[in-house]
C-alpha cells in the first residue's frame, strides 16, 4: 500500500503530463502529423551544434574519471566559475564559484532550496497563474502554498493582495518571469514595488523572507524586452536556472542555483544547500552535462525560432476571435477560453486532435495554455481545428442564452 501522501499526489497528477500522454496515444492512431500537441513545454528545436561538438570533445579528450566521477556536491569548480563570470558580464553582478550550485534542472534546484529553507508550516507565496508543481515542491517539505489571485488585466502580480497575504510565517516568494503560462515579463516597476514590500515586511516581522526567481525562460524574450535580474533589486534573492529551454536540453536535467553573498545567513544557507543536494538523492548534477555547459556558456538561444511561432499563433488565433495578451517571453500563449469551462473546452479540442492545457491547472480557470515550442507546420495545420472550436463555442453560447 502506497503512502497516504502519495495517494493525494497520484490523484492530482499533472494534467499537463496527462495531455502529453494523450498526444502519444492519438499519434499512434492518427499519425504524428495529424495530432497537434501544444501541451508540454518540450522544445521541438534541436540543441545547438555546439552542444554535440562539446560532448564529442569532452568524451575524446577529458579523463573518464573527471567526466564520469564524483565531484563536490555543488559541482565542478571550473564550471561554476565560468557560469559566475558569464552572469557578471551579462548583469553587472559580482558572483564567484561559491555562489553557484549546479542542480538537476530547475525542479531539482527548487527542491534543494526548499529543503534548505522551509520548516513545517512555513509559507511560500506564488502569483497565479503559476506552474502547478510549485504546490508539490512546497508540500514535499511540509510548507504551505499561499496563492495570490490572478490579475487578468495584464497578468502582472497583484501587489495589494500580495502585501496583505504576507505573514510572520512567510518564508519565501516565487517569481517566474518570463512567466509560465502567460509569457508575461514582470516589469522593473513591478519588481521594485514588490521588493519594497518585502523589505518593509521583513522589518515589520523581524524575519527573513527569501525571493526565489525561477528562470528557465530567461533567454526567451522578444522585441528587445528586458528581464530584470532580481539579485540587483533585493538582497535575499536566490535564482534558479535551467538549460532545458535555452539549449533544448529538458531531458538532461542540468541547471544551477545562484545564492549571493548578500543573502541572510549566507554561509549556513550555502552549506545547507550542498547537503540538501546530496541527501535528496541528487548527490550532484549530471557530470557530463556540467562539462558541456562549461564549454557552451556563450552559445546563444535560437529566439527567432520561437518568435516566428509566436507571431503565427498569436496572429492566427486573434484573427479567428480568441482573446490573448501577446506574450513577451517564454513559449506559451495564455488564451481566454471562449466558454467559461476551460476543462470542457480542452476536452472538446481533443476531438480535433488538438491538445492544450486548461488554465485551471495554473490556478486560473477560464483560460487555456498553448505551448508553441512546436514545429511551424504544426501551428499552420492546427488553425482549422482552432477555427472549428471557436465556431462550436459560439453555437454553445447561443444555445445557452435561449
Amino acid at each position: 500500500m502506497i503512502s497516504k501522501e502519495m495517494v493525494t499526489y497520484v490523484q492530482s497528477s499533472s494534467l499537463i503530463r496527462a495531455m502529453f500522454e494523450e498526444g502519444k496515444r492519438l499519434s499512434s492512431i492518427y499519425g504524428p502529423d495529424k495530432v497537434y500537441d501544444f501541451s508540454l513545454g518540450n522544445p521541438n528545436l534541436e540543441a545547438p551544434k555546439e552542444v554535440k561538438e562539446a560532448i564529442i570533445d569532452i568524451l575524446s579528450n577529458e579523463a573518464d574519471t573527471l567526466v564520469h566521477g564524483y565531484m563536490n556536491n555543488s559541482g565542478y569548480e571550473d564550471v561554476r566559475s565560468t557560469i559566475a563570470e558569464s552572469l557578471n558580464k551579462k548583469h553587472g553582478t559580482s558572483f564567484g564559484e561559491k555562489n553557484i550550485l549546479m542542480t538537476v534542472g530547475a525542479a531539482g534546484g527548487l527542491n534543494v532550496i526548499f529543503k534548505t529553507l522551509l520548516n513545517p508550516g512555513d509559507e511560500v507565496i506564488v502569483f497565479a497563474p503559476y506552474f502547478g508543481e510549485y504546490r508539490s515542491y512546497t508540500a514535499n517539505y511540509h510548507g504551505k502554498l499561499v496563492v495570490v489571485s490572478p490579475n487578468c488585466a495584464d497578468f502582472q502580480p497583484n501587489l495589494k493582495e500580495f502585501e496583505d497575504k504576507i505573514t510572520q510565517n512567510t518564508k519565501a516568494v516565487i517569481i517566474n518571469s518570463p512567466n509560465n503560462p502567460t509569457g508575461v515579463i514582470y516589469s522593473e516597476d513591478t519588481i521594485i514595488k514588490l521588493t519594497e514590500i518585502l523589505r518593509a515586511k521583513q522589518q515589520e516581522y523581524g524575519t527573513d523572507i527569501y525571493l526565489i526567481s525561477d528562470e528557465p525562460y530567461r533567454e526567451l524574450a522578444y522585441d528587445g524586452a528586458d528581464v530584470p535580474y532580481l539579485t540587483k533589486y533585493y538582497e535575499n534573492t536566490i535564482v534558479g536556472y535551467s538549460y532545458s529551454k535555452s539549449l533544448s536540453l529538458p531531458g538532461e536535467r542540468i541547471g544551477y542555483l545562484v545564492i549571493p553573498n548578500e543573502v541572510d545567513d549566507f554561509e549556513n544557507v550555502i552549506s545547507a544547500a550542498n547537503v540538501a543536494n546530496r541527501i535528496l538523492g541528487f548527490v550532484n548534477a549530471p557530470s557530463l552535462f556540467q562539462r558541456v555547459i562549461g564549454k557552451c556558456i556563450d552559445v546563444e538561444t535560437n529566439v527567432e525560432f520561437y518568435d516566428k511561432n509566436r507571431k503565427l499563433l498569436y496572429e492566427g488565433l486573434t484573427k479567428i476571435g480568441y482573446e490573448c495578451i501577446k506574450p513577451e517571453g517564454a513559449f506559451y500563449l495564455f488564451v481566454k477560453s471562449p466558454i467559461e469551462d476551460d476543462v470542457k473546452f480542452c476536452n472538446a479540442a481533443k476531438k480535433h486532435n488538438i491538445l492544450i492545457v486548461p488554465g485551471t491547472s495554473f490556478a486560473c480557470p477560464g483560460y487555456i495554455r498553448i505551448a508553441y515550442c512546436v514545429a511551424y507546420k504544426t501551428i499552420e495545420n492546427a488553425m482549422g481545428g482552432f477555427a472549428s472550436l471557436m465556431a462550436e463555442a459560439g453555437e454553445e453560447l447561443v444555445a445557452a442564452s435561449k
